[in-house]
């Protein structure tokens, strides 16, 4: 896990490998569950991160061990960039026990306590209480910590997201909210919901410092998170990242897509994080064809590991499954 010293990204050949490798990761991972869930080895929902990658790599670039982590359910590539093993990640997509949830949260429920990694939420909007919760437990232990909250721009429409916003600025709590902004709540574009589309603005009104991102540069977003978390960390109360991104798949594995049109994603893919980056490290001299390709392979393997993983994994015992289940008494 990145141990951040500095308020500016160290532009380094390591380290830019470094984040390659964190979407690399990410988007290989992501496709092979689209083709698991074909072969229906993965059931339920499944929201695909494809095209957001530079927000998650960029944004954990700024957190230590000791931050906390509060997902949206979109939220495979928040988990393998916070550090969440790959495996425990694929066997929780195949319902398997060996699961970073036990095989009970599926795709929209990972959750990693050792890492502080707290969902996962189903829910819209869900994460922003427990995020404020959790920074009000740290301020009132005196613990300099900070709790990053991802979240989309549909969780924008919701009430605890002001409500979220409201407390965190009121009480100076230590939290940076990150809005992973695609430009669609399911199938409902920005601007048919909302009058103020430059999301960041919205912090305004909570008195909280904020700032719109090129999300599909992952340098450009480590180097705000960077920015923000010290500030968070220094006491400064709540700040507002809103990393403007785009899914280039669909909503969901069920979704015919109907809301936009293939040139749109067509012109947004000519953006891809890991074509952007591998790019300008090639120009530059950071990066050779040979790089590339061993970073492929070793990315591909654990991948193919994770999946034999899951595939060998156990599936719960029917005896055990009210465990951790609270049955509703019966009125006399």
């Amino acid at each position: 896990m990145t141990q951040p010293a500095a308020t500016k990204p160290h532009l380094s050949r390591p380290h830019l490998l470094g984040l390659l490798r964190g979407m690399l990761r990410i988007r290989r991972f992501e496709d092979k569950c689209a083709e698991l869930y074909t072969q229906e080895k993965i059931r339920g929902f499944l929201h695909l991160y494809n095209g957001e990658e530079a927000v998650s790599v960029g944004v954990m670039q700024a957190l230590t061990e000791d931050d906390a982590v509060v997902a949206t359910y979109r939220e495979h590539g928040q988990a393998l960039a916070r550090g969440v093993p790959m495996n425990a990640v694929m066997a929780e997509m195949y319902g398997k026990a060996e699961g970073c949830s036990g095989g009970r949260g599926g795709s929209m429920h990972l959750f990693d306590a050792e890492r502080r990694f707290y969902g996962g939420n189903a829910i819209v909007g869900g994460g922003l209480p427990l995020a404020v919760g959790l920074a009000l437990a740290d301020r009132m232990q005196g613990r300099a910590r900070v709790t990053a909250c991802f979240f989309g721009d549909g969780a924008v429409a919701e009430g605890e997201f002001h409500e979220s916003l409201n407390l965190a600025a009121l009480w100076t709590l230590p939290v940076l909210f990150v809005c992973e902004n695609n430009l669609y709540a399911m199938g409902t574009a920005l601007e048919r919901a909302q009058s103020q589309t430059d999301i960041h603005a919205k912090a305004a009104a909570y008195q909280m410092p904020s700032e719109a991102v090129d999300g599909m540069d992952v340098v450009a977003v480590e180097a705000a998170a960077l920015r923000a978390a010290a500030a968070v960390r220094a006491g400064e109360g709540p700040h507002f990242l809103e990393c403007r991104t785009y899914r280039f798949r669909a909503h969901s594995m069920f979704d015919a897509q109907l809301y936009r049109g293939k040139d749109e994603v067509e012109e947004w893919m000519k953006r891809d994080p890991i074509v952007r980056l591998a790019n300008w490290m090639t120009e530059t001299g950071m990066m050779h064809d040979r790089d590339r390709e061993e970073l492929e392979a070793e990315v591909a393997a654990e991948v193919d590991a994770s999946v034999a993983f899951a595939e060998a994994g156990s599936w719960e015992p029917i005896e055990t499954l009210t465990r951790h289940v609270t049955r509703a008494q019966a009125r006399p």
